[in-house]
């Protein structure tokens, strides 16, 4: 299959491990962090923490959209799952994150209607169908699934569907880049790149975090070969003391990234201050709803009071998030802490750190 065989290629993996392995690696460890959770699965599921040199570490950065998500959006949307004659939509994993006392998934089972789409204009297909009741779409994710929630708000308002809001709890990405450096928690030496974000928001996006911090950034693809090559660029920047921003997924992304979703997003949204689990509130980094699209902001429409959030006191999602803890050093890990019975975001989403440690560490 074009564009996914070649980049399975045990032939060319081979090569691009050996050149790796035979780097002098002069300057000590390089610390590259994936801040993309399919990046993170991927890395897994391929083995390729166990084949790279043990000078490169790879760090899992805030990359699952969902893990993401603060405590108190979980709670805010849970509340909402308590209004009269209402209907919450949401992607599927969101269901079962644990907030501050309940989950989506608990309120279903006592009888709140909770329903799982695929994607935003499915539940604008239900509040077309259910006229009488007002229908919240849980609007969770970064700038990749960002647009489609903006196409569906600006349908709805082109429809006339008054009974179709959204909470918006969508995060941007570069923001949280310059937020985890910032924090000198961690010394980084590179970032390895979304490719779905990247199609969005283009490479030249990072630009800003390369010539003011100095640090290299390659967008890269996920499969195998792909991750191989953006390790091998962002070694050889490193090396050289350079810092680029590079683009190895050149058959998804561009330098300006995918204008028309940019222009939707800046006409729906904008900027806002946003609260991330494990880095607290940075500053622009989520979406708020523009004054000509204020009226599908479910959180105005149903005059959300204030809600109290209490975190639960043994997980360490924020710490696995932030990039300086690893899920087996939190003490709820395969313990009470599992698929299962998931005690954090980490562990319930398919992109998150702790579920894909729980999936692939024995042979990583």
């Amino acid at each position: 299959m074009k564009y996914l065989d070649e980049y399975r290629d045990p032939q060319l993996a081979a090569s691009l491990i050996d050149a790796l392995h035979k780097r002098s690696y002069a300057r000590g460890n390089i610390r590259l962090m994936e801040i993309c959770g399919t990046h993170t699965v991927s890395i897994f599921r391929a083995g390729l923490r166990q084949v790279l040199p043990p000078a490169i570490r790879l760090i899992s950065g805030p990359g699952c959209p969902v893990c993401v998500t603060a405590n108190e959006d979980i709670d805010r949307a849970i509340w909402f799952s308590g209004q009269s004659n209402t209907i919450v939509t949401t992607f599927g994993d969101l269901v079962r994150v644990p907030g501050s006392s309940s989950s989506l998934h608990v309120e279903r089972s006592k009888g709140a209607d909770v329903r799982i789409v695929y994607a935003t204009f499915d539940a604008l297909h239900i509040a077309r169908d259910n006229p009488g009741k007002q229908v919240v779409f849980l609007g969770i994710g970064f700038e990749t699934t960002a647009p489609t929630v903006a196409a569906a708000v600006k349908m709805a308002e082109k429809e006339g569907i008054r009974n179709f809001s959204v909470f918006s709890a969508h995060k941007l990405l570069p923001p949280a880049m310059r937020a985890l450096l910032d924090s000198g928690e961690l010394s980084l030496d590179g970032f390895i790149c979304p490719g779905h974000v990247s199609t969005v928001i283009g490479a030249r996006s990072y630009q800003e975090v390369v010539t003011n911090y100095h640090i290299p950034c390659v967008v890269t693809g996920f499969e195998p070969l792909d991750i191989l090559q953006g390790i091998s660029r962002l070694v050889e920047q490193w090396e050289n003391g350079e810092a680029q921003v590079e683009n190895q997924y050149r058959r998804g992304v561009t330098w300006e990234g995918n204008v028309a979703a940019q222009k939707l997003l800046n006409e729906i949204f904008l900027p806002v201050d946003a609260t991330w689990r494990g880095l607290g509130v940075i500053p622009q980094s989520g979406l708020g709803f523009s004054d000509g699209y204020r009226a599908y902001d479910a959180a105005e429409r149903f005059s959300m009071p204030t809600i109290r959030v209490k975190e639960h006191p043994g997980c360490r999602c924020g710490e696995v998030l932030r990039g300086i803890m690893t899920p087996p050093e939190c003490g709820l890990f395969r313990k009470a802490c599992n698929p299962q019975n998931p005690m954090g975001p980490c562990m319930v989403s398919g992109e998150g750190t702790c579920g894909a440690y729980y999936r692939y560490h024995d042979r990583a």
